[in-house]
């Protein structure tokens, strides 16, 4: 296991800590940074960039991660119990395709179909219908990328709720039919207990995910129109790498890590039930 974890110290959690070194200086790539103590932390809590960019992010988290969760559970529910065949195998592996693809592929792809000059736009001027840029409008835009943030993440989960719907004793199906339970019932006092870990996985991987998207934004909208799809990670790129505050980016990378950590322990004890 040593190299292994030797390659793990070196790129994961070394960064980590030069990270939180770097957000208390005004260090700029370019140049070394003096210190500054805790003044990146006062600036971004004014800054607009950062507010907006922290405004997006949960806007996207509370559409991406409820749709993707429910959907996943709906369709799991639905292949376990109706489609245990060839056709349900199949069904999974297509649901899971999008999972396993590259962002910038799906992107691309994406905005091909949804941009001012792409495929729907084509369609709809060739029906001679209005065209509709659904990626150059603030609102359509942010809610066209949280969409296919769920159609890239759901077969994800639909998998570990596949997984979890299984281990779900039958017998307590078959008991619940005999006392006259219905589908829904079932579903209500069996399935969605019985699933209940894998919930708590689905919903916190889901968060993170969400507060760490980039390449979806990067290649689809470039944080545009008018920064109304700049989640917080687009917001750091920007401040390190095209702005040169590195020290700044740093200090609200620390912050986004401690959010994100601070949300999934919340998630995990909200979600977790003791026996």
């Amino acid at each position: 296991m040593l190299p292994s974890l030797l390659v793990l110290l070196v790129t994961a959690l070394v960064p980590v800590f030069m990270t939180v070194g770097y957000s208390f200086t005004d260090y700029s790539i370019l140049e070394d940074g003096e210190f500054v103590g805790f003044d990146n932390y006062t600036r971004m809590f004014s800054d607009p960039v950062f507010t907006s960019a922290l405004r997006v992010t949960i806007i996207f988290t509370l559409i991406s991660v409820p749709l993707q969760t429910i959907g996943a559970l709906v369709l799991a529910e639905t292949l376990a119990k109706r489609f245990r065949n060839r056709f349900g195998q199949f069904t999974r592996s297509v649901l899971f395709i999008p999972s396993i693809a590259s962002m910038v592929v799906a992107g691309t792809v994406w905005r091909m179909l949804l941009g001012d000059q792409g495929l729907l736009n084509e369609i709809l001027r060739g029906l001679g219908l209005e065209a509709s840029n659904l990626l150059g409008r603030p609102t359509s835009a942010l809610i066209a990328v949280s969409l296919i943030a769920v159609w890239a993440n759901v077969g994800y989960f639909v998998v570990i709720y596949y997984a979890g719907i299984l281990e779900v004793p039958a017998s307590l199906y078959e008991a619940s039919a005999l006392d006259g339970a219905g589908g829904f019932r079932q579903f209500r006092h069996i399935t969605w207990p019985g699933v209940s870990a894998s919930t708590v996985v689905v919903v916190v991987l889901g968060t993170i995910w969400s507060f760490q998207t980039f390449d979806l934004i990067y290649v689809m909208t470039g944080g545009g129109p008018g920064g109304a799809t700049s989640t917080l990670v687009f917001a750091i790129y920007r401040f390190g790498f095209q702005n040169f505050q590195m020290g700044y980016a740093s200090a609200v990378a620390v912050v986004l890590l401690i959010g994100v950590l601070a949300i999934s322990i919340v998630q995990n004890r909200l979600l977790t039930r003791k026996d």
